[in-house]
Protein backbone atom coordinates (compact mmCIF):
# COMPACT_ATOMS: atom_id res chain seq x y z
CA UNK A 1 0.00 0.00 0.00
CA UNK A 2 1.29 3.45 -0.95
CA UNK A 3 1.53 5.82 2.00
CA UNK A 4 2.13 9.52 2.64
CA UNK A 5 2.97 11.61 5.70
CA UNK A 6 0.19 13.41 7.56
CA UNK A 7 -0.12 15.30 10.84
CA UNK A 8 -2.82 13.37 12.70
CA UNK A 9 -4.71 14.20 15.89
CA UNK A 10 -6.49 11.57 17.97
CA UNK A 11 -9.40 13.58 19.38
CA UNK A 12 -10.00 11.09 22.20
CA UNK A 13 -6.53 11.37 23.71
CA UNK A 14 -5.45 14.67 22.07
CA UNK A 15 -2.25 12.94 21.00
CA UNK A 16 -0.69 14.41 17.84
CA UNK A 17 1.93 12.85 15.57
CA UNK A 18 3.20 12.98 12.01
CA UNK A 19 2.71 9.48 10.69
CA UNK A 20 2.30 7.37 7.56
CA UNK A 21 -1.26 7.07 6.24
CA UNK A 22 -2.68 5.49 3.08
CA UNK A 23 -2.37 7.76 0.06
CA UNK A 24 -5.79 9.43 -0.35
CA UNK A 25 -7.73 8.90 -3.56
CA UNK A 26 -10.21 11.39 -5.08
CA UNK A 27 -13.79 10.23 -5.42
CA UNK A 28 -16.35 11.47 -7.94
CA UNK A 29 -16.43 15.28 -7.89
CA UNK A 30 -13.21 15.45 -5.87
CA UNK A 31 -9.65 16.50 -6.62
CA UNK A 32 -6.37 15.20 -5.24
CA UNK A 33 -4.00 18.08 -4.44
CA UNK A 34 -0.27 17.84 -3.81
CA UNK A 35 0.18 20.12 -0.81
CA UNK A 36 2.92 22.75 -1.14
CA UNK A 37 2.18 24.79 2.00
CA UNK A 38 -0.17 24.63 4.98
CA UNK A 39 -0.70 27.24 7.68
CA UNK A 40 -0.48 26.68 11.42
CA UNK A 41 -3.33 28.46 13.20
CA UNK A 42 -4.20 29.00 16.84
CA UNK A 43 -7.30 26.88 16.16
CA UNK A 44 -4.96 23.95 15.47
CA UNK A 45 -3.30 24.57 18.82
CA UNK A 46 -6.71 24.59 20.52
CA UNK A 47 -7.70 21.34 18.83
CA UNK A 48 -4.57 19.69 20.21
CA UNK A 49 -4.95 21.12 23.72
CA UNK A 50 -8.65 20.21 23.88
CA UNK A 51 -10.09 23.72 23.90
CA UNK A 52 -11.85 22.95 20.59
CA UNK A 53 -13.57 19.71 19.62
CA UNK A 54 -14.79 18.70 16.14
CA UNK A 55 -18.57 18.68 15.80
CA UNK A 56 -18.99 16.50 12.72
CA UNK A 57 -15.92 14.27 12.57
CA UNK A 58 -16.67 10.66 11.70
CA UNK A 59 -14.07 8.63 13.54
CA UNK A 60 -11.51 9.37 16.21
CA UNK A 61 -8.65 10.93 14.22
CA UNK A 62 -8.24 13.76 11.72
CA UNK A 63 -5.46 15.30 9.66
CA UNK A 64 -5.17 18.90 10.84
CA UNK A 65 -4.79 22.01 8.68
CA UNK A 66 -7.47 24.32 7.27
CA UNK A 67 -5.09 26.68 5.42
CA UNK A 68 -3.79 24.83 2.37
CA UNK A 69 -2.31 25.54 -1.05
CA UNK A 70 -0.79 23.24 -3.64
CA UNK A 71 -0.97 21.77 -7.13
CA UNK A 72 -3.71 19.66 -8.67
CA UNK A 73 -2.39 16.10 -8.85
CA UNK A 74 -5.41 14.12 -10.02
CA UNK A 75 -9.01 15.10 -10.78
CA UNK A 76 -11.63 12.56 -9.73
CA UNK A 77 -14.31 11.09 -11.96
CA UNK A 78 -16.59 13.71 -13.48
CA UNK A 79 -14.27 16.63 -12.73
CA UNK A 80 -13.71 18.72 -15.88
CA UNK A 81 -12.71 22.15 -14.54
CA UNK A 82 -9.43 21.11 -12.91
CA UNK A 83 -6.39 19.57 -14.58
CA UNK A 84 -3.03 18.35 -13.23
CA UNK A 85 -0.52 21.12 -12.58
CA UNK A 86 -2.95 23.93 -11.76
CA UNK A 87 -1.93 26.03 -8.75
CA UNK A 88 -4.74 26.24 -6.19
CA UNK A 89 -5.68 27.02 -2.63
CA UNK A 90 -8.39 25.17 -0.75
CA UNK A 91 -11.33 26.82 0.97
CA UNK A 92 -11.19 26.28 4.73
CA UNK A 93 -14.50 24.41 4.74
CA UNK A 94 -17.64 23.54 2.85
CA UNK A 95 -21.37 23.20 3.37
CA UNK A 96 -22.81 19.70 3.59
CA UNK A 97 -26.56 19.25 3.93
CA UNK A 98 -26.94 22.78 5.22
CA UNK A 99 -24.16 22.41 7.80
CA UNK A 100 -20.71 24.00 7.59
CA UNK A 101 -17.86 21.52 7.93
CA UNK A 102 -14.33 22.79 8.57
CA UNK A 103 -11.31 21.33 6.80
CA UNK A 104 -8.78 19.90 9.22
CA UNK A 105 -11.44 19.72 11.93
CA UNK A 106 -14.47 17.83 10.66
CA UNK A 107 -12.62 16.12 7.82
CA UNK A 108 -8.98 15.64 6.81
CA UNK A 109 -7.02 18.81 6.16
CA UNK A 110 -3.78 19.99 4.64
CA UNK A 111 -1.05 18.97 7.10
CA UNK A 112 -0.16 16.18 4.68
CA UNK A 113 1.70 15.45 1.48
CA UNK A 114 -1.61 15.10 -0.36
CA UNK A 115 -5.14 16.28 0.38
CA UNK A 116 -8.52 15.53 -1.17
CA UNK A 117 -10.97 18.38 -1.78
CA UNK A 118 -14.42 18.75 -3.28
CA UNK A 119 -13.93 20.38 -6.68
CA UNK A 120 -16.01 23.45 -5.75
CA UNK A 121 -13.66 24.27 -2.84
CA UNK A 122 -10.61 24.87 -5.05
CA UNK A 123 -9.61 28.41 -6.03
CA UNK A 124 -7.00 28.98 -8.73
CA UNK A 125 -4.12 31.23 -7.69
CA UNK A 126 -1.85 33.38 -9.87
CA UNK A 127 1.58 32.11 -10.88
CA UNK A 128 3.39 34.90 -9.03
CA UNK A 129 1.67 34.26 -5.68
CA UNK A 130 3.88 32.00 -3.54
CA UNK A 131 2.16 28.95 -2.07
CA UNK A 132 3.13 30.05 1.44
CA UNK A 133 1.19 33.30 1.01
CA UNK A 134 -1.73 31.69 -0.81
CA UNK A 135 -2.20 29.08 1.90
CA UNK A 136 -2.99 31.62 4.61
CA UNK A 137 -5.65 33.51 2.65
CA UNK A 138 -8.39 31.14 3.88
CA UNK A 139 -8.88 32.10 7.55
CA UNK A 140 -5.80 34.17 8.49
CA UNK A 141 -6.68 36.82 5.91
CA UNK A 142 -10.26 36.00 4.91
CA UNK A 143 -11.63 35.95 8.47
CA UNK A 144 -10.63 39.56 9.25
CA UNK A 145 -11.61 40.58 5.71
CA UNK A 146 -15.11 39.18 6.20
CA UNK A 147 -15.33 40.76 9.66
CA UNK A 148 -14.39 44.14 8.20
CA UNK A 149 -16.44 44.12 5.02
CA UNK A 150 -19.46 41.94 5.85
CA UNK A 151 -20.05 42.01 9.62
CA UNK A 152 -18.79 45.48 10.56
CA UNK A 153 -19.28 47.12 7.15
CA UNK A 154 -16.45 49.50 7.88
CA UNK A 155 -16.74 52.85 6.10
CA UNK A 156 -13.85 54.94 4.73
CA UNK A 157 -12.44 57.70 6.93
CA UNK A 158 -14.09 56.26 10.05
CA UNK A 159 -11.99 55.48 13.16
CA UNK A 160 -11.41 51.83 14.04
CA UNK A 161 -9.72 50.02 16.95
CA UNK A 162 -8.03 46.62 16.66
CA UNK A 163 -7.40 44.72 19.91
CA UNK A 164 -4.88 41.90 19.43
CA UNK A 165 -2.32 42.12 16.61
CA UNK A 166 -1.51 38.44 16.13
CA UNK A 167 -2.20 36.33 13.05
CA UNK A 168 -5.68 37.75 12.41
CA UNK A 169 -5.25 41.21 13.89
CA UNK A 170 -2.11 42.02 11.89
CA UNK A 171 -3.99 41.31 8.68
CA UNK A 172 -6.96 43.31 9.97
CA UNK A 173 -4.74 46.38 10.29
CA UNK A 174 -3.48 45.93 6.74
CA UNK A 175 -6.98 45.33 5.36
CA UNK A 176 -8.54 48.24 7.25
CA UNK A 177 -6.01 50.53 5.66
CA UNK A 178 -6.90 49.00 2.29
CA UNK A 179 -10.60 49.87 2.69
CA UNK A 180 -9.79 53.38 3.89
CA UNK A 181 -10.57 53.24 7.62
CA UNK A 182 -8.91 56.15 9.43
CA UNK A 183 -7.45 56.33 11.91
CA UNK A 184 -6.60 52.69 12.57
CA UNK A 185 -5.61 52.24 16.22
CA UNK A 186 -3.99 48.97 17.31
CA UNK A 187 -3.89 47.70 20.90
CA UNK A 188 -1.60 44.89 22.05
CA UNK A 189 0.41 44.20 25.23
CA UNK A 190 3.47 43.02 23.26
CA UNK A 191 5.82 45.76 22.11
CA UNK A 192 6.89 43.79 19.02
CA UNK A 193 3.25 43.36 18.02
CA UNK A 194 2.67 47.10 18.34
CA UNK A 195 5.70 47.77 16.15
CA UNK A 196 4.36 45.31 13.60
CA UNK A 197 0.97 47.02 13.66
CA UNK A 198 2.61 50.32 12.73
CA UNK A 199 4.57 48.58 9.95
CA UNK A 200 1.33 47.07 8.64
CA UNK A 201 -0.34 50.48 8.49
CA UNK A 202 -1.76 51.40 11.91
CA UNK A 203 -1.84 55.13 12.68
CA UNK A 204 -1.33 54.56 16.40
CA UNK A 205 -0.37 51.53 18.50
CA UNK A 206 -1.10 51.42 22.22
CA UNK A 207 -0.63 49.06 25.14
CA UNK A 208 -3.84 47.94 26.90
CA UNK A 209 -2.05 48.71 30.17
CA UNK A 210 -1.70 52.39 29.25
CA UNK A 211 -3.83 54.29 31.83
CA UNK A 212 -4.34 57.02 29.22
CA UNK A 213 -5.50 54.60 26.50
CA UNK A 214 -9.09 55.83 26.28
CA UNK A 215 -7.99 59.48 26.37
CA UNK A 216 -5.37 58.89 23.67
CA UNK A 217 -7.99 57.19 21.50
CA UNK A 218 -10.32 60.17 21.91
CA UNK A 219 -7.52 62.55 21.00
CA UNK A 220 -6.65 60.53 17.90
CA UNK A 221 -10.30 60.40 16.78
CA UNK A 222 -11.17 64.02 17.41
CA UNK A 223 -13.08 63.14 20.56
CA UNK A 224 -15.40 60.64 18.84
CA UNK A 225 -13.86 57.29 19.82
CA UNK A 226 -13.76 54.27 17.47
CA UNK A 227 -16.81 53.64 15.30
CA UNK A 228 -15.85 49.95 15.30
CA UNK A 229 -13.71 47.97 17.73
CA UNK A 230 -12.49 44.51 16.74
CA UNK A 231 -11.60 41.93 19.38
CA UNK A 232 -9.11 39.50 17.84
CA UNK A 233 -7.84 38.33 21.23
CA UNK A 234 -10.91 36.58 22.64
CA UNK A 235 -10.18 37.92 26.12
CA UNK A 236 -13.00 39.24 28.39
CA UNK A 237 -10.90 42.15 29.68
CA UNK A 238 -10.19 43.20 26.10
CA UNK A 239 -13.89 43.29 25.30
CA UNK A 240 -14.73 45.38 28.34
CA UNK A 241 -11.95 47.84 27.52
CA UNK A 242 -13.03 48.06 23.88
CA UNK A 243 -16.63 48.84 24.84
CA UNK A 244 -15.47 51.64 27.14
CA UNK A 245 -13.56 53.21 24.24
CA UNK A 246 -16.36 53.00 21.66
CA UNK A 247 -17.99 56.14 20.38
CA UNK A 248 -21.71 56.86 20.01
CA UNK A 249 -23.32 54.17 17.87
CA UNK A 250 -20.08 52.19 17.99
CA UNK A 251 -19.94 48.47 17.31
CA UNK A 252 -17.82 45.83 19.02
CA UNK A 253 -17.09 42.91 16.66
CA UNK A 254 -16.12 39.65 18.38
CA UNK A 255 -13.70 37.68 16.19
CA UNK A 256 -11.44 36.06 18.79
CA UNK A 257 -13.09 32.99 20.31
CA UNK A 258 -13.59 32.36 24.01
CA UNK A 259 -15.98 30.34 26.17
CA UNK A 260 -15.96 33.05 28.84
CA UNK A 261 -19.08 35.20 29.50
CA UNK A 262 -19.51 38.50 27.72
CA UNK A 263 -20.30 41.34 30.12
CA UNK A 264 -21.13 45.01 29.64
CA UNK A 265 -20.36 46.65 32.97
CA UNK A 266 -22.26 49.89 32.28
CA UNK A 267 -25.43 48.84 30.50
CA UNK A 268 -27.05 52.26 30.87
CA UNK A 269 -24.24 54.05 29.01
CA UNK A 270 -24.12 51.26 26.42
CA UNK A 271 -27.82 51.73 25.68
CA UNK A 272 -27.69 55.54 25.87
CA UNK A 273 -24.90 55.61 23.27
CA UNK A 274 -26.80 53.04 21.15
CA UNK A 275 -23.80 50.75 20.90
CA UNK A 276 -23.86 47.19 19.57
CA UNK A 277 -22.03 43.87 19.95
CA UNK A 278 -21.70 41.70 16.83
CA UNK A 279 -20.44 38.13 16.68
CA UNK A 280 -18.28 36.99 13.79
CA UNK A 281 -16.92 33.63 12.64
CA UNK A 282 -14.87 32.68 9.59
CA UNK A 283 -15.59 33.80 6.06
CA UNK A 284 -17.53 32.82 2.94
CA UNK A 285 -16.16 31.54 -0.36
CA UNK A 286 -16.50 34.94 -2.01
CA UNK A 287 -14.23 36.57 0.57
CA UNK A 288 -11.38 34.22 -0.32
CA UNK A 289 -12.02 34.81 -4.02
CA UNK A 290 -11.96 38.59 -3.48
CA UNK A 291 -8.62 38.37 -1.69
CA UNK A 292 -7.09 36.23 -4.42
CA UNK A 293 -8.16 38.86 -6.95
CA UNK A 294 -6.64 41.62 -4.80
CA UNK A 295 -3.33 39.74 -4.67
CA UNK A 296 -3.56 39.10 -8.42
CA UNK A 297 -3.88 42.85 -8.94
CA UNK A 298 -1.05 43.50 -6.47
CA UNK A 299 -3.33 45.49 -4.18
CA UNK A 300 -2.45 43.21 -1.25
CA UNK A 301 1.04 42.11 -0.22
CA UNK A 302 1.19 39.11 2.12
CA UNK A 303 4.96 38.59 2.03
CA UNK A 304 5.42 39.98 5.56
CA UNK A 305 2.90 37.48 6.93
CA UNK A 306 5.11 34.41 6.53
CA UNK A 307 7.05 34.26 9.81
CA UNK A 308 8.70 30.92 9.12
CA UNK A 309 8.48 27.72 7.06
CA UNK A 310 9.07 24.35 8.70
CA UNK A 311 9.01 20.84 7.22
CA UNK A 312 5.86 18.84 7.88
CA UNK A 313 7.89 16.52 10.09
CA UNK A 314 8.37 19.45 12.50
CA UNK A 315 4.66 20.21 12.85
CA UNK A 316 4.82 19.66 16.61
CA UNK A 317 7.59 22.25 16.92
CA UNK A 318 5.54 24.71 14.88
CA UNK A 319 2.57 24.22 17.20
CA UNK A 320 4.76 24.80 20.24
CA UNK A 321 6.29 27.94 18.72
CA UNK A 322 2.86 29.39 18.02
CA UNK A 323 1.47 28.36 21.42
CA UNK A 324 4.43 29.99 23.18
CA UNK A 325 4.40 33.00 20.80
CA UNK A 326 8.06 32.33 20.11
CA UNK A 327 9.21 35.12 17.82
CA UNK A 328 5.69 36.61 17.89
CA UNK A 329 4.74 35.02 14.53
CA UNK A 330 2.00 36.19 12.17
CA UNK A 331 1.83 32.79 10.46
CA UNK A 332 4.06 29.72 10.48
CA UNK A 333 3.82 27.42 7.47
CA UNK A 334 4.43 23.70 7.04
CA UNK A 335 5.93 22.35 3.82
CA UNK A 336 5.62 18.60 3.12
Amino acid sequence: MMTVLAGRLDVRTRSFSVEEVPTPRPGPGEVLVKVEAAGVCLSDVHLIDGTLTPLHLSGDAVTLGHETAGVVAEPGRGVTRWRPGQRVLLQAGEERDGVVWTRGVDYDGGWAEYAVATESTLVEIPDDLPFEQAAIIPDAVSTPWAAITATARVEPARPVGVWGVGGLGAHAVQLLRLVGAAPVIAVDPVAEARERALAFGADLALSPDDPELAARMRDETGGAGPAVAFDFAGVPAVREQAVRCLGRGGRLVLVGLTDKPLTVSDGTTFSYLQQQVLGHYGSADEHVEQLVELTRRHRLDLSRSVSGVLPLTEARQAVDRLSNKEGNPVRLLLKP
